[in-house]
């Protein structure tokens, strides 16, 4: 099963398996969004999903919101409803319709772990950050080296219906030298999820 076709039938119960769970999480990763800017930032939330993230966005900057699965969306509009600083757009993480250096942030809450190609997913979004710009993640990553035999025989099974298991994010981060981890902090589970903030490198300056 495709994973547009997955999500559109978990689109009815996915918030009631989610949304609790990951709200406290959700506030604390998008936190710094909260400190005044005076030109306001155009932040870039790929994989919007349902739109948990939107009570959490505050007024001041530019949102754009894309997912994959239009019966998702449909929940992210609803939640986006009288708000004009948000765009909701249909198209996929690994492809994204937008032009290099386009956003001062991307957001990426439990979408690396979910698409079949995550370094494509990460490669995407360092290309539409400018340099100086920041990727806030928030998802489930095993450690390097870590065994894991329930997680990666869940896998088996779980990454043809919803979300992979054994994604190792030291590995996916191979992909983006011009990425470096400004933070790591246990999110939830006993540090299986993972609040991570990436910083693209700024050009080098030339004399």
């Amino acid at each position: 099963m495709g994973l547009k076709q997955s999500y559109t039938l978990f689109a009815p119960i996915y918030d009631l398996l989610i949304a609790a769970a990951s709200e406290a999480v959700r506030a604390e990763n998008l936190k710094s969004l909260h400190d005044p800017d005076p030109q306001g930032l155009e932040v870039l939330i790929a994989g919007i999903g349902s739109g948990l993230d939107i009570p959490h966005l505050p007024a001041g900057h530019l949102y754009t919101g894309i997912d994959l699965t239009p019966a998702m969306l449909d929940r992210a509009r609803l939640r986006a409803a009288g708000r004009n600083d948000i765009e909701l757009h249909e198209g996929d993480v690994m492809a994204l319709p937008y032009a290099d250096e386009q956003f001062d942030i991307v957001v990426m809450h439990l979408i690396l772990a979910v698409v079949p190609q995550p370094q494509q997913a990460l490669r995407e979004a360092s290309r539409v950050l400018r340099p100086g710009g920041r990727i806030l993640l928030l998802d489930k990553f095993l450690r390097p080296g870590a065994r894991a035999p329930l997680r990666r025989t869940l896998n088996l099974f779980s990454r043809h219906i919803a979300t992979r298991t054994d994604v190792v994010f030291e590995e996916v981060l191979k992909c983006c030298p011009g990425l470096n981890v400004q933070s790591d902090q246990a999110a939830l589970l006993g540090g299986w999820f993972r609040r991570l903030e990436l910083r693209k490198e700024e050009p080098p300056v030339t004399p």
